[in-house]
């Protein structure tokens, strides 16, 4: 909602710049897909390694804990 009420004060100071905005908003959000896909792709990875480098850490730690 305040990105809209941003969008219309920016459609009343200057509308050229504003319909900009509103034409190339999809085409940058499908540009930057593919890098939040490998964002999240990585992350995944990471976190899997994370799990299996601390399994061991874990499995002491609930023996003596």
């Amino acid at each position: 909602m305040l990105t809209f009420l941003l969008w219309l004060l920016l459609l009343i100071f200057c509308w050229p710049l504003a319909l900009l905005a509103l034409v190339l908003y999809p085409i940058v959000w499908l540009l930057a897909l593919p890098f939040r896909l490998i964002g999240i792709s990585v992350e995944a990875v990471l976190s899997l390694l994370r799990a299996i480098l601390m399994l061991p850490a874990r499995a002491l730690r609930g023996r003596h804990g």
